[in-house]
């Protein structure tokens, strides 16, 4: 979203072609229960409409201008866009069936790893897709974010690397689990990813990969 509009096949190329690991992308239900990609509950923000999403069907989303004449996109469409693996974070809980029923139709278990803030749409994702690999994210967490990952199956967890602590990525490593730190966009906070030996780090600016070779 740093060089491209935010959740579109637009971004999701410059990504794939910027050489990164991985497509981190958001989803939300429309009205008539589509898997649209957009970060916000309301489009207001990343389109030129107004309004909540699980308010509009699939049709009505389409008309929007999500930046750059692109529109909003359905997942489906983004894993035929492209073919780097995807981090799928489950921003509506009610979302994590139609993901589950998309990833076992088309045998994503392998190239999908599923994330959200929402410890139910974790366990209940790792539930309904035999051997998908799942990501808890958090924000700000207590003491409990380790147990917490452990409780509804995640192998990862994805933590603001602001507020994130050497004491805290040791624990995680310590009982089996992986730490990404989220958003990593400056050279700083690259370098502080690196000193807390994390497994990964997300960020707005797939360039930050060739950059920080040398400079972090």
């Amino acid at each position: 979203m740093g060089v491209e509009p935010e959740n579109t096949l637009r971004s999701f190329v410059h990504a794939e072609r910027a050489g990164m690991d991985a497509i981190e992308l958001d989803l939300h239900l429309s009205k008539d229960g589509a898997l649209a990609v957009m970060h916000d509950a309301d489009v207001d923000r990343t389109t030129d409409g107004k309004g909540p999403i699980n308010e509009k069907t699939l049709s009505e989303l389409r008309e929007l201008d999500a930046g750059q004449g692109e529109r909003v996109p359905v997942f489906e469409e983004v894993l035929d866009a492209v073919r780097s693996p995807v981090q799928a974070e489950i921003k509506d809980a009610a979302a994590a069936r139609a993901l589950a029923e998309v990833m076992l139709r088309r045998d994503l278990a392998d190239r999908v790893e599923v994330s959200s803030f929402h410890d139910e749409a974790v366990a209940e994702i790792a539930r309904l897709v035999p051997g998908v690999r799942t990501v808890l994210i958090a924000s700000r967490w207590q003491s409990d974010v380790v147990d917490r990952a452990k409780a509804v199956g995640a192998a990862t967890l994805a933590l603001n690397i602001r507020r994130l602590t050497l004491e805290v990525a040791e624990q995680a490593h310590a009982e089996g689990l992986k730490v990404i730190g989220w958003v990593v966009n400056t050279q700083d906070h690259l370098r502080l990813a690196r000193a807390l030996r994390l497994d990964g780090a997300t960020t707005d600016y797939p360039e930050i990969r060739r950059t920080g070779r040398f400079t972090a």
